[in-house]
């Protein structure tokens, strides 16, 4: 696609134009020669910082092969990571290496994209760094060694990015890797830093990685004979033994011995959301907006509710100053109009792909956003993923070219009682499902990585934003509803309102946890009085909270750039604005952070 240049861009070229049209003064020649020399030099900058680009992504994938398979390189598809001693240092001179001669360029002379480019690398060499020398997540955080175990033959495994053999060969060298993979955990792993629930997810998760074998390996091994299926089954045999040997230690050393503290502290989670967002809002006016935002929202949740339950037997009282009690009352009686819709446990499938088609022929007819001309291919979940959601969006690795974006759709497992689906059912009922596809496929997820494939930085599409992203699909979801979607239902507004408040929540709850020092309790009343969130949900997301720290505000930081951005750009057009345009424009960047995004749009300095 060919990238469309912004409104304020094309204004300016019409000034040019305009103004090209009066003969040049004599002082102009000086001007156009003294043009010409920018040029050349920004030529030279923007040459110089291709290289450093191009010598980074070359000598960060090496070090992180795992990554790189993910990504779609496949040069080192037959390696693990090395988490030693030496391979941290290794890891942490490059970085530091990088970030000297990126110190020593005047990114003020490469062009705007490259000046973009240039601070989204230097944040992820300073992430890096700090990870490595100041976090320490190696040392106290088993889920680093478990997710490099499990990902480095769900990596290999799971695209058909080549022919199986060779990718079971690749997976064998893997394989023969993961014992001293498992080594280096049990040495670098201070228990005394462990936390304890840390430690027994990874003991229950453990035997995940056989999973995979069985699921992904075994089935296929007759693709390979004579020294190579010799060596792949040897491979499965010490795995199999190694995994074992590691379960042994899990359950007998590091979780009896787990000892640290989930909650990682002002200081520490100040410093990761930093790296981890790349953001102009801080900690506080994230505080401040989500805890604004959940006000807002439940009132409007409210308004509908008098709405819809005016007139309805039974309907509890709704006075125009409600108490909490009365809000929450009339919320809830609300949702459960919208719960009572729902499809039957086995055809949930059906209801998906019905939902994403409806989606993408309203956006269509609405003309709310390029729709890309390759299809989603919608599939059936891989079955040890079911259970946790409905459907999710599966994109290729940036660097995969011609590989399908998978919409991966949940039947309800055939094990569950009807009281389990039922229960899952009311949380993921028709609405949500609509809601769902609008999120993962269109104009969501798999909409925003097709137009943001298009960009021609590879740099920024291995480094692509995770809050762009996620902040997209969130903005998308409220774009839908206020073009009409389902015809202004109210109860889908209702439950697109329900799922913002699981975002909003998220924001509140991460650092109410790490920096605060919540209780369970606190954290449950959040999301399930604040946020309408059922109970396991809500208490599957409190182990969440404890696992991760600086992930989920993603979503929440995500769409509220997003939403400034868009306000910005309809104060500066006013009645030249287009919904379409705009949405092009901002997905044609490639997913950089998104105050990048506004400031390319608004022609404002890169910062």
């Amino acid at each position: 696609m060919r990238k469309t240049l912004p409104a304020v861009a094309l204004l300016a070229l019409a000034l040019a134009a305009c103004q090209a049209q009066t003969p040049p003064a004599p002082a102009t020649i000086d001007a156009a020669q003294s043009d010409a020399a920018a040029d050349s030099a920004a030529t030279e900058a923007d040459t110089a910082f291709a290289a450093l680009s191009k010598e980074w992504l070359d000598g960060w994938l090496q070090l992180n092969p795992v990554n790189a398979t993910q990504v779609g390189d496949h040069r080192y598809d037959d390696r693990l990571d090395d988490l030693s001693a030496a391979g941290r240092q290794k890891g942490v001179d490059f970085s530091k290496k990088i970030l000297a001669q990126l110190d020593a360029m005047d990114v003020s002379k490469l062009s705007r994209e490259n000046q973009v480019d240039a601070l989204i690398l230097r944040n992820q060499l300073q992430g890096d760094i700090w990870n490595t020398e100041t976090f320490q997540s190696w040392a106290w955080d088993p889920q680093v060694y478990n997710g490099l175990a499990g990902g480095a033959i769900y990596n290999l495994m799971a695209r058909e990015f080549a022919p199986m053999p060779q990718r079971l060969k690749s997976a064998t060298a893997r394989m023969q890797q993961i014992p001293g993979l498992f080594a280096q955990m049990r040495e670098n792993l201070d228990p005394a830093r462990v936390p304890k629930i840390h430690a027994e997810t990874v003991a229950k998760q453990n035997a995940g990685v056989l999973q995979l074998v069985d699921q992904f390996i075994t089935p296929n091994a007759g693709q390979l004979s004579g020294d190579d299926r010799k060596q792949l089954d040897d491979a499965v045999a010490t795995l199999r033994k190694a995994v074992a040997e590691q379960q042994d230690w899990l359950d007998k050393t590091l979780v009896p011995n787990a000892r640290g503290d989930f909650r990682i502290g002002a200081k520490l989670y100040d410093e990761k959301l930093k790296f981890a967002l790349n953001s102009a809002l801080s900690r506080t006016e994230i505080k401040q907006r989500s805890e604004a935002e959940l006000k807002r929202v439940r009132d409007e949740m409210y308004g509908i509710a008098q709405t819809v339950l005016k007139d309805k037997p039974d309907a509890p009282q709704m006075p125009d100053a409600p108490s909490d009690e009365q809000r929450q009352a009339a919320i809830e009686a609300a949702l459960e109009l919208a719960y009572a819709n729902r499809p039957a446990r086995n055809d949930v499938v059906d209801a998906s792909k019905k939902a994403l088609a409806d989606a993408t022929a309203f956006v269509k007819e609405k003309d709310l956003v390029t729709v890309p001309d390759d299809p989603v291919k919608i599939i059936l979940m891989p079955e040890f993923q079911r259970g946790v959601a409905v459907a999710y969006c599966d994109s290729p690795g940036p660097l995969d070219k011609g590989l399908d974006t998978y919409f991966a759709i949940s039947p309800i497992p055939d094990d569950w009682t009807d009281e389990q689906a039922t229960s899952f059912l009311r949380e993921y009922n028709s609405r949500m499902i609509d809601l769902l596809a609008i999120h993962e496929a269109m104009p969501g997820h798999y909409l925003e990585g097709a137009h943001s494939a298009q960009f021609p930085s590879t740099l920024r599409a291995v480094l692509r934003s995770g809050p762009f992203a996620e902040g997209w699909a969130v903005y998308t979801e409220k774009m839908m509803t206020d073009a009409g979607y389902l015809d202004g239902d109210p109860l889908f507004r209702l439950v697109q309102l329900k799922f913002y408040l699981r975002t909003i929540a998220n924001a509140i709850l991460d650092q109410g946890v790490h920096v605060d020092n919540w209780s369970r309790e606190q954290a449950m009343h959040l999301m399930t009085h604040d946020a309408f969130q059922q109970e396991r949900e809500a208490a599957g997301k409190w182990v969440r909270a404890q696992l991760s720290s600086a992930q989920l505000p993603t979503y929440f930081v995500g769409v509220q750039e997003h939403f400034d951005t868009r306000k910005a750009v309809e104060t500066k057009l006013g009645d030249k604005f287009d919904l379409k345009a705009y949405n092009d424009q901002v997905l044609s960047y490639g997913a950089p952070p998104v105050r990048f995004v506004r400031e390319l749009m608004l022609d404002q300095p890169i910062e």
